[in-house]
Parts: C-alpha cells; structure tokens; sequence
C-alpha cells in the first residue's frame, strides 16, 4: 500500500525525529560529558547546585539532552585487571564461627568425653582432640546433632584418629558459600570502584572464581588494585602485650601480627576481635588533633554499645585497630567512648585515609584475591583507536552513500535518508540503554552500514523487475516491497539470532559487537520496510512521476 493515513506517518516520523534529536550530544561528546560528570556531583552533594563554572570550560544547556554513549576501555583507555577470589579461605572461617557452640555442647557430657579442645587441622577441617578415647562415638553423635540444631545441616562429622572429631563442609554446602562468596566479592568491588567516582565500568564473574575488572579512564592498573586489591578486614582487638617476638608460638586463642609503623614489632592480641568493621555504619577521611590524616568511623547500635562498653572497662589499656591482618594503631583508651564513634589515626598521607575511608564505607572483602592479569590502556591509544574507527565509519559510509546515489538515482537517495536516521537511531537507543561503545562496537557499527543497504538494494532489484514486465508506476512499487519483505526478514532474523547467541555466550568486545550488531539489525529494517517506504510514498504522491529513476 502506498498511501499512508495520518496516524502511520505519526508513528513513522516520530522514532526518527526522536533519533536525530538524541544524537545530537554526541556531536559535543567532551563538552555534554564534562556537564553530566557536574550534574552527578551535584546530585551526590559534592559539589553545590549554584556552583559556578571554570571560565573554559564549556558547558550545556539543561534543557538539551545529555545522555551519551560511554566509550569503552579500549577507546578511553584505563585499567584492565583479572583477579581470582581464594574461596577456601571462607571454609575455615565458616567452621571456626561454630566452634564455640560445638565446644559448649561436647561440654554436656565432659564425663564421657575428657578434656576438650581445637586442634589445627587443614583448610576445609575443624579438628576437635577429646582426652577420653572411648567417648568419641558419643561426642560425633552430639556434635552432629548440634550442627543441624544451628542450622548447619551441611557439615560432615567424622572421627580422624582415636580421639579426634574432624568437622568438615559436605559439596553442596561448599557450593553454596562459593556463590555467596562471588556475589559478595562482586557487589563489594562493584561499591568500591562506584565510591572512587569512575564512569561506567565493566564488573563481571568469569567462571568459578574469577572476576574481570575493567574501568574506563582510571590512571593504570596499579591505582585500580590499591583500590579493590585489600581485602580490607577491620577488627578491634585487646592487646595482651605490644611488644612481643613476631616468631613467639601462640595457642589458638592468641595471634601475634605486626606493626605497620614498624614491621619488625610485633603484638600478641586476643584472637577474637572485640568488635569488627562489619558493624560500621559510616566512615569519611579526616584529621587528628595534631593536623594529621586520619579516618573518623561511627558503629551501628550494636558494634557502639560492644565498643562503648569495652572502652570503660579498659581505660589505660592500649585497643589495636587491625586492618588486613596487620596492626595499623594500638592507642591508649584515655576514656570511655560512648555512641560508637571514633577515629583511626596512623601513618596515613592525605589519599590514603580517602582510600581507606571508600574501603570501610563499601565493607571488608569476604576473601583474599590474587591478581592473574592487569594491564594498562593509555589515553592515547584510546584516542588512536576513536580516529581510525571515525575514519573508517566516515569511508565505509561515504563509499555506501556515492554507491546508492549512482546506481539507483533519487531512490538510492532515499535509501540515504534512510541509512543516515538509521545511523542516529543506534546511537540513540545505545544511549538510552547506557551502553558501552568499544572497538568491536565500532566494527558492528561499520558492518550495519553496510547491511543497512541491502534491503533496500533487494526493494529496488524487485521494482525495477515489475517495471520491466509493463507493470504500472505504483503496481511496481508495492509488488517490490511485497514480495523482497520475505527475504529482508529471513535475512535479518537470521543475523540477529547470531547477534543473541553472541552476547549470551560471549564477554568483554564480543558483547560490544553483539549489541551494536543487534540494534543496527532492528534499526535497519525499520528505515529500510518503513521510513524509506514512506519517503517513496510520499514521493509518487505529490510529485506523479510518470517514469521511476530506479
């Protein structure tokens, strides 16, 4: 059919006018991004609403709009590293957190079992030693009653030896802290790059225990691990005594760590922490009486009152504070500390304690990780990579735009009315969906151009067949559209299951070119069945040719 209603022509223009009009920021890229780096400031509180501008910097128009697609690692250059979380050391914590109600149960029946107490064992083992061999059937028994009792259901109770109880985690309960430890991992890391202040980074699981970090515009790799590479566990530990061997044996109720200030003393310190950075609420960079660079924390209602009540009971005593195994201050509790609120103070410089600060906002690491690859992407071969993708988008087109206007005249014209909207369109929805443009991006780009055409290249070839058999002007046209529609669909539906099946089993520049493949694909048969359809419509319309320039 060639004659639209109103309503049509409505639904038609309207996508296309909304294209143009959001591609237009990208034309302005520096200036629309620096304007929506101020607005996110704002919006954080970090910078006042009536803020005024530096005199060169350009900036936007609020009423305009300024979504924009976020250019990728390779095209911004920035940090790219690859680290694995150590899973396995979530199973010994995991086990020594029920100690103490398996030691409390095993006490019931101290007639039958002896003396009680934890041994060392190996990574997924608690080991619990009993004096009385013969009660050991006994104390298995109880102990796994007590397991399933808290909850563990679990845990495998065995005897290793005569008189030991080894407790261990079954497959299935190990399979479940992995995940929860990988989805802590992931949210935690997520929150520390997201408090740092970066645009759009790329945060993903990779197998088991893999995660990709990527951030865009970040300095080097090294200033990305600093940041996320710290497991960053606070604890709060009395102080038995600070200046200690650092190879001096402890039992299981002692650690001995040392000192950041100096690595060569070391303190012997409760194990059990009085209080842990799980229960802060809030930390922020700031200084001590003397003007040096410190960290103000504030606990939640519960770590306050254990931390409120343990500062009046110990006045004189020194209190380390411990950050990743490793003793960072063990001040003197001059009196006592009510409300929970404090402040860290040690060899801190000014960006240190702003680091330290995003780590105890976004919490502790669940487990260690190991770096596997880090590299560094430099802004200038980020830049290289946005002009060679400028100029092969820019040949690619030119060479598309001269091809149709020379072998199909005013209709290969239209097809480049077409093939330009269609262009804006990808960028549009692209920025909408706030999405990442890479490399790979680019060359999905530069392929749809190509693809764009071929629809209207099989609308033509079909016209121009009808016109050859004496069909009439209009005949021609509809039978053209008619009967390439099969074809342009089986073509692209095609394409766009691969695009799917690229995105769905993909990662990292495969995804990028899935998803600009994939958009260019539906844009393209919109321009190309709809928009350039009307555009000939409206065409024969007003102007009555009597004779088609195909």
């Amino acid at each position: 059919m060639l004659r639209f209603p109103w309503w049509k022509i409505l639904i038609i223009f309207l996508p296309c006018i909304w294209g143009v009009y959001n591609v237009v920021p990208h034309f302005f890229y520096s200036q629309v991004e620096k304007y929506n780096d101020i607005q996110a400031q704002i919006a954080l509180g970090q910078l006042p609403e009536n803020e005024t501008l530096i005199s060169d910097t350009p900036t936007w128009s609020h009423w305009a709009p300024s979504r924009i697609v976020n250019l990728g690692l390779d095209l911004r250059g920035g940090a790219h590293v690859l680290v694995e979380v150590s899973l396995e050391e979530v199973y010994s914590e995991r086990l020594s957190s029920y100690w103490p109600d398996i030691r409390n149960s095993l006490r019931t029946i101290r007639k039958s079992v002896g003396s009680i107490k934890q041994v060392s064992g190996g990574i997924n083992e608690l080991l619990i030693e009993i004096g009385a061999q013969e009660g050991l059937l006994e104390a298995i028994d109880l102990v796994a009653k007590e397991a399933r009792s808290i909850g563990a259901g679990g845990l495998e109770v065995s005897s290793k030896g005569d008189n030991v109880i080894k407790v261990s985690l079954g497959e299935n309960e190990r399979k479940k802290i992995d995940n929860q430890t990988m989805e802590q991992s992931l949210e935690i890391i997520r929150r520390r790059v997201d408090e740092a202040g970066t645009r759009e980074p790329t945060i993903q699981r990779q197998g088991e225990r893999r995660i990709l970090i990527q951030v865009p515009g970040l300095g080097s790799a090294e200033e990305l691990l600093r940041l996320i590479g710290k497991t960053a566990r606070l604890t709060f530990h009395s102080v038995k005594n600070n200046k200690v061997s650092c190879n001096k044996k402890v039992n299981l109720e002692t650690i001995i760590l040392p000192s950041s200030e100096d690595r060569a003393l070391c303190l012997s310190l409760q194990k059990k922490s009085v209080v842990s950075g799980s229960e802060l609420t809030n930390a922020q960079p700031s200084f001590d009486q003397n003007n040096r660079p410190a960290v103000s924390f504030q606990f939640n209602p519960v770590g306050g009152r254990k931390f409120g009540e343990y500062t009046k009971e110990n006045i004189g005593n020194p209190f380390a504070i411990v950050l990743d195994s490793e003793v960072i201050s063990a001040p003197i509790i001059q009196s006592h500390i009510p409300g929970g609120a404090g402040i860290i103070t040690g060899s801190f410089t000014v960006d240190e304690s702003n680091r330290l600060a995003i780590l105890l906002r976004a919490g502790a690491l669940p487990a260690s990780i190991r770096v596997l690859e880090q590299r560094t992407v430099g802004p200038e071969l980020g830049a290289d990579s946005i002009k060679s993708g400028k100029i092969a988008a820019i040949i690619a087109g030119s060479l598309i735009l001269l091809f149709m206007a020379l072998t199909y005249g005013l209709f290969g014209l239209f097809a480049n009315i077409g093939l330009i909207i269609n262009i804006a369109l990808i960028f549009s929805i692209m920025a909408t969906m706030s999405a990442t443009l890479t490399l790979p991006g680019i060359a999905g780009i530069v392929l749809t151009i190509g693809m764009a055409v071929d629809a209207n290249v099989l609308i033509f070839e079909r016209i121009k067949e009808e016109l050859q058999v004496n069909k009439s002007i209009f005949r021609a046209i509809e039978l053209g559209y008619e009967k390439a529609l099969t074809s342009i669909i089986d073509a692209n539906v095609t394409t766009f299951i691969a695009a799917i099946i690229l995105f769905t089993l993909g990662s990292g520049p495969i995804r990028g070119f899935s998803v600009t493949l994939g958009i260019g694909i539906i844009t393209s048969v919109f321009t190309a069945v709809f928009l350039t359809r009307l555009i000939v419509s409206l065409y024969i319309g007003f102007a009555r040719p009597k004779e088609l320039e195909v």
